[in-house]
């Protein structure tokens, strides 16, 4: 039988498995009953945290081929609650194979004298408090704060006030809201981002991009988890927060805020399957909609009612809900519009929101400019939602007005996402797409913008499945391209050789009827964008999807561009 830990780690916020802190351990099995191994890590933990003095409180999510099995602890033990679930799990496994258990007390006598130089009473004291007052507390390895944006107060963790010399009155809250799915989450916090400053805010965004306030960057990179949300919460400058929440950061550390006043889950897609136990779009769907647990009564959690993954979800919570809609005619949507609730669709190309009887009419969705004349129909989407998103979050309809007909799709407004050069000869759409669901979006767009030849490029990382290549590869050759340019990602092989994912998709290709002639592999996408560039003619239109060297790609068509 297979019984291997493969990761221990902190639980830190509301995550998939419950809503308490602790610690989880992710182990993959073969040839051994699921639910045995659930019952003895039940039996173990119960065992092992009453001698350790804790509350037994455990619990496992089984799926093929392994378990997450996780146990509650206090937020200044995690460290040490990652050595105790791993204990407990060595001596589960021992039961299982039925081999001498380990001397597990003198090991829990061990991790009590290194409990004790993590124990931070001051912090638990101010956590405890914080709720009472209902306070916003962050805390992490280095620092603990209280409040808000302009409000906030930080200290080291080693160096924290006693709760008597506390001002609690001072501390408030910004508007704030999660933005998640599998796809336009970017898209969506910055289109927020700009009716938040159109509405007189100072608006700060969390993304797989970066971090902002304003137009100040604070920090490019992935800051879609916890550690950009505390860093962006911290900061004085922020007014209204728009956090993009990914799957990875909630099932690594949970979510990053506990409390939010509105969150969006713009749509459902296979991607990143097979991590964490991840195996199913509907697990995915469960994984994105923990954000849910962050509304109080108030809330409202804003959902695509398009998206048959998002409905299946969003129809087993309590949640105040506002469905968005391609169609007014929509049985979501026409339900929630005949009971007085929040709504937003297409009437007649145009975009409305319902809300107890009354409409706002934001005009055609082609006149956006991130709607490309209407031809994004994902953009679109993106668009309805994030009009329910500021409306629950009671931005005033001037703003969004506002907002939506400024926010475009440059390098500057939406890096990566539906960029467009217009160059002398022709026209460059410059994605970052790279999942079959958003692909599709991007090609169904360019298909429905005027051109004479339209040319793609693409790569595909490789850790991706040989399905999934073909699946993406079939999703760009649905545009019937004049040539097909294949990009290869010597930094994202994951495993694989040089040249075996451009054979792949050179043999999905051929089997769409694409020729020889057709097709180019090139060894990186500048060297891609070069080669598109070189074989445009007057009027044609070419689809590059950048997965690396953005920046490079975009100084060339810059300096191209007319713009």
């Amino acid at each position: 039988m297979k019984l291997e830990l493969d990761e221990a780690r902190r639980l830190t916020g509301p995550n998939l498995l419950w809503d308490k802190p602790g610690a989880v351990v992710d182990v993959l099995l073969d040839e051994v009953a699921p639910q045995a191994v659930a019952d003895a890590w039940r039996r173990w933990s119960v065992q092992l945290l009453e001698a350790f003095g804790w509350q037994a409180e455990s619990t496992a999510r089984l799926y093929p081929g392994g378990a997450n099995l996780a146990i509650a602890a206090p937020m200044d033990a995690l460290y040490t609650a990652c050595e105790v679930a791993e204990l407990i799990w060595q001596c589960a496994v021992a039961e299982l194979q039925q081999v001498a258990v380990p001397d597990w007390q003198s090991r829990l006598n061990e991790l009590h004298s290194e409990l004790q130089e993590e124990l931070n009473p001051r912090l638990m004291a101010l956590i405890s408090a914080a709720t009472e007052h209902g306070v916003t507390c962050l805390v992490d390895d280095d620092e603990l704060s209280l409040g808000m944006g302009a409000s906030v107060d930080i200290w080291p963790v080693g160096e924290l006030p006693a709760v008597s010399d506390v001002d609690w009155s001072k501390y408030r809250d910004v508007p704030r809201a999660f933005i998640t799915g599998t796809n336009g989450k970017s898209t969506s916090v910055r289109l927020a981002a700009e009716i938040g400053s159109a509405a007189g805010f100072n608006a700060g965004v969390t993304s797989t991009d970066f971090i902002r306030v304003g137009d100040a960057i604070i920090d490019r990179g992935d800051y879609s988890g916890p550690g950009g949300a505390r860093m962006l919460m911290r900061d004085r400058r922020t007014g209204i927060a728009f956090l993009e929440v990914a799957r990875g950061g909630i099932l690594r550390r949970g979510l990053p805020l506990d409390k939010v006043d509105a969150a969006l889950v713009t749509n459902i897609a296979a991607d990143h399957l097979g991590q964490y136990g991840i195996n199913t779009v509907e697990d995915l769907a469960a994984t994105k909609f923990v954000v849910a647990r962050a509304l109080d009564d108030d809330g409202v959690l804003v959902v695509n009612a398009d998206n048959a993954l998002v409905v299946q979800q969003a129809k087993t919570l309590d949640n105040t809900l506002c469905w968005f809609s391609l169609e007014e005619q929509n049985e979501l949507v026409q339900a929630h519009i005949g009971s007085g609730q929040r709504a937003v669709f297409l009437r007649d190309g145009e975009l409305v929101y319902h809300h107890a009887g009354d409409e706002h009419n934001y005009g055609a969705a082609a006149d956006l400019p991130m709607t490309f004349g209407g031809t994004a129909r994902h953009n679109i989407q993106n668009a309805l939602g994030v009009i329910g998103l500021c409306h629950a979050l009671g931005l005033p309809s001037e703003a969004i007005q506002a907002g939506l007909h400024k926010f475009g799709s440059t390098a500057d407004d939406n890096p990566g996402r539906g960029n467009r050069y217009q160059l002398e000869n022709c026209s460059v759409v410059v994605d970052f797409a790279h999942n079959e669901h958003s692909m599709r979006a991007v090609v169904d767009m360019v298909a429905h913008m005027p051109a004479n030849k339209r040319l793609a490029m693409f790569g595909h990382a490789g850790d991706r499945a040989d399905k999934e290549i073909q699946d993406l590869t079939n999703a760009v050759a649905d545009l019937d391209a004049s040539a097909y340019i294949i990009n290869e990602l010597e930094d994202y092989l994951r495993g694989r050789e040089l040249g075996d994912i451009p054979a792949l998709a050179r043999d999905c290709l051929h089997a769409r009827g694409v020729s020889d002639e057709q097709i180019h592999v090139v060894p990186d996408p500048l060297s891609g964008t070069k080669l598109a560039l070189e074989l445009a003619q007057e009027g044609d239109l070419l689809l590059l999807f950048v997965l690396d060297q953005r920046e490079q790609v975009h100084q060339l068509l810059s300096e191209l561009s007319l713009a």
